[in-house]
């Protein structure tokens, strides 16, 4: 008898059902930062490249040497404050407008025409603020609609007040809010649509002179119980799901003025990049142009934390 291995897949992310949003939602009361800013960014995947570096961290076999290490790149257009939120025991009990705000924004809100209160007029009790941004997205070459979120910020309320006053209306950058840090990659997957149990768990290919059909399940169960438990490898949706990669160590923060490294021809499936970028070591999830949520990590690694990379180039 075959000794097959069992299905793949984990059960830790059932249902696998489609993503119901581009971007994730966030706890952000479990990120934790130092001073006071954004926590988290909003970015759009251009593709991969294997970045020369050199190694600068300590006690590594490599270190002061020249290596090459796969690096993904995402651009990052600047954002803007749309809306302060305000919250009490993690309710909504206020919400004031930023006056000054892109036209393209109308594309997916709807923007009152009535003045709303200041921010100094505020007078309800609340015990945390969150913002939510807007990418500038018509600077690069990928769409004109804006993807909106709400994003936590670090600090005392005061600090919180005082840096929304000094951005409501301004322009915020990639640069003004990580370092070379390690990030929290949030976005969904590419979405590969309804497969069967042979793609979607791995199962193994029956005999070729299998009755029914080779890529099927051979036994779906015993006769008792007498149902299908939900842990059996079953045909369905796969990929566009929801996933975190946790603790990408950055490589590089730059703008494409300052440092160009958009090939002649463009990246593929994805054009010339046009603003700021990041290098992230790694991959990360999504196809070309997909949205991703860059964040703090929620629970930094020391082995990643003690990397460090001297970038020379992209190949």
């Amino acid at each position: 008898m075959v000794d097959n291995p069992p299905r793949h897949g984990s059960l830790q992310f059932y249902p696998r059902v489609r993503a119901k949003k581009i971007l994730p939602r966030v706890n952000w009361d479990s990120i934790k930062k130092k001073g006071t800013g954004l926590l988290g960014f909003i970015c759009y995947k251009v593709g991969m490249g294997s970045a020369l570096v050199k190694d600068n961290t300590p006690h590594s076999l490599t270190k002061g040497k020249k290596i090459i290490v796969p690096v993904t790149i995402l651009e990052c257009p600047t954002m803007k404050i749309y809306s302060i939120r305000f919250y009490k025991n993690k309710k909504l009990v206020g919400e004031i407008l930023n006056k000054n705000v892109d036209k393209e924004l109308k594309r997916i809100l709807k923007i009152p025409k009535k003045e709303t209160k200041k921010l100094e007029d505020f007078k309800e009790n609340y015990d945390d603020i969150r913002v939510i941004v807007y990418s500038q997205v018509k600077k690069t070459g990928i769409k004109k609609t804006p993807d909106i979120k709400e994003i936590g910020l670090s600090g005392s309320l005061e600090e919180k007040i005082n840096f929304i006053k000094n951005n409501l209306d301004k322009e915020i950058s990639i640069k003004s809010v990580f370092s070379e840090d390690l990030v929290d990659v949030r976005g969904v997957t590419k979405g590969k649509g309804f497969q069967g149990t042979i793609k979607r768990f791995g199962t193994t290919l029956r005999h070729h002179k299998s009755e029914k059909g080779q890529r099927v399940l051979g036994s779906g169960g015993p006769w008792n119980p007498p149902r299908v438990d939900f842990t059996q490898p079953r045909a369905g949706q796969m990929g566009f799901f929801t996933r975190v990669n946790y603790n990408n160590k950055i490589v590089l923060i730059d703008n494409i003025k300052n440092r160009d490294i958009n090939p002649g021809e463009g990246f593929s499936h994805f054009g010339k990049i046009k603003t700021d970028y990041v290098l992230i070591s790694g991959s990360v999830q999504g196809p070309q142009k997909r949205a991703l949520l860059i964040t703090y990590p929620i629970r930094p690694t020391k082995d990643q934390i003690k990397k460090n990379y001297e970038f020379l180039e992209l190949r």
